[in-house]
């Protein structure tokens, strides 16, 4: 099994794409001497402060390798890396959790070779090029065991509490679902540690405050920005939110779904014997208790909502979790009792085999050992040896298709960069764009691995604007102005759905401008709406549906509201054509990096400017130099209110400033943690005798042994020689 081709330079055909354009984007920030966690990201859903609202810590630090290797580089290389040293995390966390060397090898050797019905969890399809590409989950898949093991280590022992906070908080950084995964074991582990109770109640409670003021640099502002960050609204009521539910995923845990699907369940019946183990050794194995209740954990989190409903609203946080990723965390705990499970049988054979056959030595045992371990585990790795020629195969021919068609999109990609660039248009995974394709991936993919401010790549972050996105109608000119659409790319043959004009053909591709939009409109508004981050897509679909925007007229939104009806005209015109008055729109400028637009506006009556980029209250405006004040308009966008005659306006972002208070609390918690485990140290030795006083104990008890077996002198013996 190889997975090198991962490190090939092709634009990819999943969640990937993201990834990688996060990284070029955190690379070029730092490179410009700005701070990617307050820098608005502007080529997704009309723009967002994605590295607030997402996982961005991987990005960010292969950002900072990119500085020296490139971004796509560095970005490929720590997809391999963590990928194909992952078995090095899972023996050190077994060993942690009390595993001889043995069970924590077997566990190790089992690792690459996960594989779940679902395909999303700690496996192989989770992240290669064919796969979903959850690279960030692959950056914590790294640190959970780790949190996991070295926490349990700490609530045990009372000692190590630094790394074990530093693990738990990077996790949490790195990856939000894992995040909880760290964190929850931490509420149960006390009852598996024993007594005294208070104790270990008291350590799990320091534990769990340290960790989250070590990541408040990632909760803070998430919580601070949590109102201004959609939810989901597609995926609803699914099981990609809810979860699967207890029965089904139990039942996939007992049918081997869970760790050996499409395969002989080695794995699982190697975790259930580790797990009948661990129970029977309940009152005596501490260890095993910690993972039999990391196990349980995980479980009741993936069951989620489609189990017990309304009750995961205690959960911080449960509105934006997909309970589904849960799975993740029953693989790792099984994948540790698989371990003991493997160490058992093996010594069990062995000794049967030393007590029956005769001049069987412990070497032979080991040798066996080996070569059973090879042939229980062939069936799975022959499974990943032939996922990972199918992935290499398909990444050579998406090369060559990146290197022949790929180029003669680009050429349609140059014209756009020389033209002043603008947001583009090639399709949606709900209708044609998904079969408009450069190789494999879809053209509106491929825009992405391009750096294409692009509206169709639907659904990717959190921005208020990404759920209307989804509803977007290709028919209907008024939502070219909406989104500012100013190109199309289309395959040839294709009509434009709207008013056009061809630009230039490369190859199968066509480019097509829509004359008159950009990313700053005018108008006034004529409206209202009330929206909130729960229903701004289904909310907006009539909006979407109408003309409203194509003659100039625009809804203000009362965010936060049930969703009621627009009010006054709305949607629902009262008298067609209505006049607006006259506005205009010229010498717009736009900086994609720095989050800056502006434009000069005529208005023949007092109205409004929209920027064609998602509401955040990071925006700040001008007009005519002065400060003014940012509104939303519906759908989710940035308007500010202009007064009659000719206004030149400018769109700035401004992201949290909050981080250097944040930094330096995470970092005096981390100070503290780190004075904490050197006084305990420092006590424990000081209980220790030193060597010299260890050196005269044991001289003292040699001489007191020694005195004890001596002869006690002379004796008299009477005449018969007794004495």
């Amino acid at each position: 099994m190889t997975t090198r081709a991962l490190t090939d330079a092709v634009a990819y055909l999943n969640d990937s794409s993201m990834h990688e354009q996060m990284v070029r984007f955190a690379t070029a920030q730092l490179r410009a001497g700005r701070f990617p966690l307050s820098s608005w990201f502007p080529y997704l859903g009309e723009g967002s402060p994605q590295f607030l609202h997402y996982q961005s810590l991987p990005a960010i630090l292969t950002g900072v390798v990119g500085l020296l290797t490139g971004p796509d580089t560095a970005f490929r290389w720590s997809l391999y890396l963590l990928l194909s040293l992952w078995p090095i995390s899972v023996y050190h966390a077994a060993r942690a959790f009390g595993a001889r060397r043995p069970a924590a090898a077997a566990s190790a050797a089992m690792s690459p070779f996960l594989s779940s019905t679902t395909g999303i969890g700690y496996e192989l399809h989770a992240y290669v090029w064919t796969g979903f590409g959850v690279w960030t989950q692959l950056w914590a898949m790294w640190t959970l065991p780790l949190a996991w093991g070295w926490s349990w280590r700490a609530i045990r022992d009372g000692r190590g509490y630094l790394r074990a906070v530093l693990l738990t908080a990077l996790t949490a950084a790195l990856h939000f679902e894992t995040g909880y995964l760290a964190l929850s074991v931490l509420l149960f582990w006390p009852l598996a540690a024993g007594r005294p109770f208070v104790v270990h109640l008291r350590r799990a409670g320091m534990l769990l405050g340290g960790s989250l003021l070590a990541a408040s640099w990632v909760i803070v502002p998430l919580l601070a920005e949590r109102n201004w960050a959609a939810i989901n609204e597609p995926l609803q009521g699914t099981p990609f939110v809810n979860g699967y539910g207890a029965h089904l995923v139990t039942y996939w845990l007992v049918s081997g779904q869970l760790l050996d699907a499409g395969r002989l369940p080695v794995i699982t019946v190697l975790a259930a014997v580790g797990l009948g183990v661990a129970w029977l050794s309940w009152p005596s194995n501490h260890d095993g208790r910690a993972v039999l209740v990391a196990l349980g954990a995980s479980l009741l989190l993936a069951f989620g909502r489609t189990t017990f409903g309304p009750a995961v609203d205690a959960i911080p946080g449960s509105g934006d979790i997909f309970f589904r990723r849960f799975m993740m965390g029953a693989q790792l705990a099984a994948l540790l009792l698989a371990g003991g499970g493997a160490e058992l049988l093996a010594t069990a054979c062995a000794r049967l085999l030393e007590a029956r056959v005769r001049h069987w030595s412990h070497s032979l045992s080991v040798a066996a050992a080996l070569v059973a371990a090879v042939a229980v585990l062939a069936p799975a790795w022959l499974e990943a040896g032939a996922e990972s020629r199918h992935d290499s195969a398909a990444i050579a021919a998406q090369r060559h298709a990146d290197a022949t068609s790929g180029a003669e999109l680009d050429r349609i990609l140059a014209r756009i960069t020389r033209s002043g660039g603008g947001r583009t248009y090639a399709g949606m995974p709900a209708n044609w764009g998904e079969d408009f394709t450069v190789g494999a991936v879809p053209v509106f993919k491929y825009l992405e691995s391009r750096d294409v401010d692009e509206v169709g790549y639907t659904l990717r972050t959190a921005s208020l604007m990404t759920d209307p996105e989804y509803y977007f109608d290709e028919r209907n000119p008024s939502d070219y102005r909406i989104f500012g659409i100013r190109y199309l790319v289309l395959p040839v043959g294709r009509a434009p759905m709207v008013r056009a004009h061809l630009v230039m053909r490369s190859g199968p591709y066509t480019l097509w401008t829509v004359d008159g939009v950009g990313y700053i409109e005018a108008g006034r508004i004529v409206g209202d709406i009330s929206e909130s981050r729960r229903n701004v897509g289904t909310r907006s679909i009539a909006l979407l549906h109408s003309d409203l925007a194509g003659d100039g007229e625009y809804l203000a939104v009362r965010w936060g509201g049930d969703g009621t009806a627009p009010s006054r005209r709305g949607v629902a015109r009262d008298r067609p054509g209505t006049a607006t008055g006259t506005a205009t729109v010229s010498a717009e400028h736009s900086d994609l990096h720095t989050g800056t637009f502006s434009a000069t506006v005529h208005l023949s009556r007092r109205g409004v400017a929209v920027l064609s980029a998602s509401y955040d209250p990071g925006w700040t405006a001008l007009v005519d130099g002065r400060p003014a004040a940012t509104r939303m308009v519906a759908p989710a966008l940035v308007g500010i209110d202009v007064p009659a005659g000719t206004d030149h306006v400018v769109f700035r972002y401004r992201g949290a400033g909050d981080y250097p208070e944040l930094f330096l609390l995470s970092g005096a918690d981390v100070v503290g943690f780190a004075v904490l485990d050197t006084r305990r140290r420092d006590r424990h030795h000081d209980r220790r005798p030193s060597a010299a006083r260890r050196l005269r104990a044991r001289s003292s008890a040699g001489t007191a042994r020694r005195a004890r077996s001596a002869p006690k002198g002379p004796r008299s013996f009477n005449s018969r020689g007794v004495a």
